[in-house]
């Protein structure tokens, strides 16, 4: 074991390693990630803005196609990739980012969400467009098919099949849920009184895995009806309860407000002044996105559209949803509360102290609702496991069948052992994917802008008016790999 523990410690050093920009430290794939946001912000003309209210048209369904290939509907679809970026990192991050970097941390993540809708809509559209549909009507894509089908069409089949494999193999380790049900089981005693010994971590694994297995079991189809109900009702409680806390300090709101503009270009002492607060959010709201990762491509390809562009609209709205509005609210509502500063808290300890500090039972809602964000998040990872699997092992039903199975049974394990080893190795999987699926948005990034051009000349430029009572059809467009 003494050999597994120094090779996976020294996979997280070369992943997490750090270099010095202006006296402050600042991890590598941070770069790596944030600069394609930038890029493509630019590059595609600005569409996280112009783009937002075609987005959210499409997500309500006006553009709805019934009958195109794909396993749920488009705001399913948003829902499912919602269910595995929205999550504990929403709750907990926020309040890291806040105790590192000072109130203009939050700042800062707010400006990145707003690139971060940029590159989840460039990841999408290619992977919209790559996928593959089988005859029984399943669907299959992500980054991987992305980089197979993608590069064989340009003359490079063996490059595409061997990144593609690379992809598959980190997201498949990447998946593995035992961080949410481990901190999940945390949360949950301390609101709940549970205790910390095996037998309670153990039944509580077990239910949840349990729970989770009702739902990947299922497939595409009936996750996509399960995360559209969970991730609404989970982000309500959760706002619902920053809504209490934003409305007994309603005074203090436009000091907390100042202090986090002011802060943002000014800076903490501890933060290493204002780039320091900047770098703590750019890499709090990067990995809150997961924009640049390809995870959520997964997700959306399932959707049911023959417009690869039109479901990238839709998931821009996704970091906007996750960092832009969730963190900035909750990063808002502990610098009114104050908790940031309370000696002795630290991560989710703060949000929870400031909940508590409206009434008793609030430690409560927030358990709730973190129980929410980790099964829903299982669940997602546990299909893009599935997918990341049979991209390697062959989509037959016993191959995916054994990768569900060793997935539920690997959760009630995440409540009981200690996690530094896992969750060292599943964060370097997680980040290394960035590589591969960066790497393919550079490629493709003169594909990408023609079809935006392509799309929006014929959907947004001369789309009259909304007939009254209804939706308007797009008209076929080929699909997948074959579309040129």
């Amino acid at each position: 074991m003494g050999g597994v523990e120094r090779a996976i410690d020294a996979l997280g050093s070369a992943v997490f390693y750090e270099i010095t920009l202006f006296s402050t430290p600042i991890a590598w794939i941070v770069i790596w990630l944030a600069v394609p946001m930038v890029f493509f912000t630019l590059y595609l003309g600005f569409i996280n803005l112009r783009g937002f209210a075609q987005g959210v048209r499409t997500v309500r369904g006006r553009f709805a196609e019934p009958e195109a290939g794909g396993e749920m509907t488009q705001f399913q679809a948003l829902s499912t990739a919602l269910s595995g970026t929205v999550g504990l990192g929403n709750i907990a991050g926020v309040a890291v980012a806040l105790a590192m970097g000072g109130p203009g941390a939050i700042f800062w993540m707010f400006v990145i969400g707003w690139f971060a809708m940029t590159l989840k809509f460039a990841e999408v559209t290619l992977g919209m467009k790559y996928r593959e549909e089988l005859p029984d009507g399943t669907v299959l894509g992500g980054p991987m098919y992305t980089l197979r089908n993608g590069l064989a069409a340009r003359g490079h089949p063996v490059a595409g099949k061997w990144l593609g494999k690379l992809y598959a193999f980190l997201a498949m380790f990447a998946a593995l849920p035992m961080f949410q049900v481990n901190q999940s089981f945390a949360q949950a005693g301390n609101a709940f009184g549970f205790g910390d010994g095996h037998s309670e971590a153990l039944i509580y694994g077990c239910v949840l895995a349990f729970l989770t297995a009702l739902v990947i079991f299922g497939g595409a189809r009936w996750l996509g009806r399960v995360t559209s109900a969970i991730v609404p009702t989970m982000g309500l409680i959760y706002l619902g309860g920053i809504a209490i806390i934003l409305a007994m300090g309603f005074d203090r709101i436009p000091g907390a407000l100042a202090a986090i503009v002011g802060s943002a270009f000014t800076g903490e002492a501890a933060a290493g002044g204002a780039l320091g607060a900047f770098v703590i959010g750019m890499r709090r709201a990067v990995f809150s996105t997961e924009a640049g990762t390809g995870s959520s491509v997964m997700a959306h390809v399932h959707a049911r559209t023959r417009e690869p562009v039109s479901e990238g609209l839709v998931a821009l709205l996704e970091p906007f949803i996750d960092t832009v509005v969730i963190c900035s609210l909750g990063g808002l509502a502990l610098v009114v509360a104050g908790t940031w500063t309370d000696p002795g808290l630290e991560d989710i300890a703060i949000t929870s102290q400031a909940f508590a500090n409206v009434a008793p039972f609030m430690p409560i809602v927030l358990a709730t609702a973190v129980v929410l964000f980790a099964f829903s998040t299982i669940c997602a990872w546990g299909f893009y496991g599935s997918q990341a699997w049979g991209f390697l092992f062959g989509n037959g039903p016993r191959a995916v069948l054994s990768y569900k199975l060793v997935f539920v049974l690997l959760l009630p394990a995440g409540a009981i052992f200690p996690l530094d080893i896992v969750i060292n190795f599943v964060d370097a999987s997680f980040f290394l994917m960035a590589l591969p699926n960066i790497l393919a948005l550079y490629l493709f990034a003169p594909e990408l802008k023609a079809m935006l051009d392509d799309y929006w000349a014929r959907r947004v430029l001369a789309d009259p008016a909304p007939e009254a009572g209804g939706h308007r059809v797009e008209p076929a467009v080929r699909e997948g790999h074959a579309e040129e």
